[in-house]
C-alpha cells in the first residue's frame, strides 16, 4: 500500500489560473464549423459562436484563450477582421482543407466569446511578416481610452466604444520556425524592436511574453535568455511550446503504448527544469517566468469524426484524459515557475476538449479532467509525497492544493492494469474521515466520447471513507476534495 503525504506548511507557490489555459487558431476547423457557426445559424449560438460550446467552457472557468495563432498569426493583419468589407485571404493553414480565411472572426468577434466565456485575451503578435508600427497601432485600436485617439475612434465606430482588456501580448511565435527560422540574436533584436513600442512605459497591466524554445531544445533558450537578460523588465514570460507527441494508433493503441505516451508526457516536467535553470543562470527569475502556451498530444489525422477533412483533428481518449491530468499536475507543482499555460487547441484541432461538426459538439474526456481541477485556480499548491512510487509505468501523479479553507488532491493512476491502494497522512492538519471525490474511470482504455456516444466517458461523483486505505483504480483520474 502507498501512502501519500501532505506537507501544508510547504507551500510551493500560488497556482496562477492563467495555468489552466486554452488555445485558438484560424486553422482547421477550430472557428469555422468549430467555435463559429455565424449569427445568422440554425445552430444555438450566443454573438454567431455556438451557444452549448461557450456555455460548457464557460462551466470549466477558463482564464485565458489565446488568439489568433499559432503559426497562423504570422501572417495575419489585424485589419482584415474589423468592419464591415472583410477580404478573403489565402490560409495556408487551411489550404489543405480546400478552405480561405473569410476573416469572419477578427478582433471584435475574438473579444465577444472572451466576454461569453469568461476569458481573458491573450494576442499573438506578428513580428515575422509586418512592421512594429502595424502592432503598435493594432493596440492604438484596442486599448486606446474612447475618444483619444483616431484608431479609438475607428474602434467606436465598429461598435465598441470602450477599450478592450487584452492584458497578454505575445512578441511572435516560433520564430525558431515558420515565424521566421530566425537565431536567438536575431530573434532578441526583433523582440526589443517590437517592446519598445508595444509598452514602453512598461505598464504593469501589459504583459509580454518572448518566444521561447520548441520541446527541448535549449540552445535557443540560453541565447534567447542571454539576450533579454539586458533588459529583463521589458519581457514576463518565455513562451514555450511542447507536444508529446503520439505512442501507436490514437485509439487502438497497446499498453505499452499508453505507458510510451505518458513517459514522453512526463517529459514537461525537466523541460520546465531546465529551461528555470537557464532563466536563473541568468539572473532573470524576477522577471521572467515561463508560459507552455502550446501543449497537449499530437496524434496522426484522420482519427476524428471528420475522418482528415479538418486540418490536425484527432481522437480524444482516455489515454488523452491521461496525459492531461500528468500535465496540469506538473504545472501545479511548478507553479512557482509557471504562469500561463495553454493546452492545444480548444476544438477540432490536436489534443481538443471539444469536437464539432455541423449540430453535433461533443466533449472530450479531456474537458472533464479540467472540470475536476478547475478548483485549484488560484490556490496554493502544497508538497506532497507519494511512497514507493519510483516505477514510473505503476506511479501516481498527484498534485494537492489549499484554497478558501479547502484542499483539492488530484491523483492520476498512470498504470493501464494495476490500480493501487492509498492512505493519505498530513501535516500540519488533520484529514477528515470523509471527503467528496470526482473520478474518471473506464473499463476500456481506448474509450472516447463520439457524436453517436457523447456520454461513453464522464466522471462520476462518490464519497470517501479516509478512515479506510483508498482504491485509486488503473488508469483513472481521482480529483478529492474536503
Amino acid at each position: 500500500m502507498k501512502k501519500l503525504y501532505l506537507f501544508y506548511p510547504k507551500k510551493i507557490g500560488h497556482i496562477a489560473p492563467e495555468i489552466y489555459g486554452h488555445f485558438s487558431e484560424h486553422i482547421g476547423g477550430v472557428f469555422y464549423d468549430g467555435l463559429w457557426v455565424g449569427k445568422d445559424s440554425d445552430i444555438p449560438n450566443i454573438k454567431g459562436f455556438r451557444k452549448d460550446l461557450a456555455e460548457k467552457l464557460r462551466a470549466i472557468n477558463p482564464p485565458v484563450l489565446r488568439w489568433p495563432g499559432g503559426c497562423f498569426a504570422e501572417r495575419y493583419d489585424w485589419r482584415d477582421g474589423i468592419g464591415a468589407d472583410r477580404p478573403v485571404r489565402p490560409n495556408f493553414w487551411m489550404f489543405r482543407d480546400g478552405k480561405y480565411e473569410s476573416n469572419e472572426v477578427g478582433t471584435h468577434e475574438f473579444m465577444d466569446l472572451c466576454e461569453t466565456i469568461g476569458a481573458k485575451a491573450y494576442f499573438a503578435a506578428n513580428i515575422t511578416s509586418v512592421p512594429p508600427m502595424h502592432i503598435l497601432n493594432w493596440m492604438d485600436y484596442c486599448l486606446t481610452p474612447r475618444g483619444e485617439s483616431a484608431l479609438a475612434l475607428e474602434r467606436e465606430k465598429n461598435g465598441h466604444p470602450e477599450p478592450f482588456d487584452i492584458p497578454f501580448w505575445g512578441v511572435g511565435n516560433e520564430n525558431w520556425g515558420y515565424g521566421g527560422f530566425m537565431r536567438p540574436e536575431s530573434y532578441v533584436d526583433e523582440f526589443f524592436r517590437f517592446a519598445m513600442l508595444m509598452n514602453p512605459g512598461r505598464d504593469p497591466k501589459i504583459k509580454l511574453f518572448a518566444c521561447g524554445s520548441d520541446k527541448d531544445k535549449y540552445d535557443w533558450s540560453h541565447g534567447v535568455i542571454n539576450g533579454l537578460a539586458r533588459r529583463s523588465k521589458q519581457v514576463n514570460g518565455f513562451a514555450m511550446h511542447y507536444y508529446c507527441g503520439s505512442a501507436g494508433d490514437p485509439v487502438a493503441f497497446t499498453k505499452e503504448e499508453w505507458t510510451q505516451q505518458l513517459l514522453q508526457a512526463n517529459k514537461m516536467d525537466e523541460i520546465i527544469r531546465r529551461n528555470w535553470n537557464i532563466i536563473c543562470a541568468h539572473g532573470t527569475e524576477e522577471h521572467i517566468k515561463l508560459v507552455v502556451d502550446e501543449w497537449g498530444c499530437w496524434h496522426p489525422d484522420g482519427s476524428g469524426p471528420s475522418r482528415g477533412a479538418f486540418l490536425f483533428e484527432q481522437q480524444n481518449t482516455i489515454r488523452d484524459a491521461m496525459v492531461a491530468a500528468l500535465t496540469l499536475n506538473i504545472f501545479n507543482n511548478h507553479c512557482d515557475k509557471v504562469i500561463m499555460a495553454n493546452i492545444a487547441q480548444v476544438v477540432n484541432n490536436l489534443h481538443s476538449l471539444f469536437l464539432a461538426h455541423g449540430k453535433d459538439c461533443i466533449v472530450t474526456p479531456t474537458y472533464w479532467v479540467f472540470d475536476m481541477y478547475k478548483e485549484h485556480q488560484g490556490g496554493d499548491c502544497i508538497e506532497t509525497y507519494v511512497t514507493e512510487n519510483e516505477d514510473f509505468a505503476s506511479s501516481l501523479s498527484v498534485s494537492a492544493s489549499v484554497k478558501n479553507g479547502k484542499t483539492l488532491i488530484t491523483l492520476a493512476n498512470l498504470s493501464p492494469d494495476r490500480d493501487t491502494e492509498l492512505a493519505l497522512e498530513a501535516i500540519g492538519a488533520a484529514i477528515p474521515a470523509s471527503a467528496e471525490a470526482c473520478i474518471i474511470y473506464e473499463d476500456d482504455l481506448h474509450a472516447k466520447n463520439t457524436f453517436d456516444d457523447p456520454n461513453a466517458v464522464a466522471p462520476q461523483k462518490l464519497t470517501l471513507d479516509l478512515t479506510k486505505p483508498i482504491t485509486v483504480p488503473r488508469a483513472s483520474i481521482l480529483a478529492i476534495s474536503f
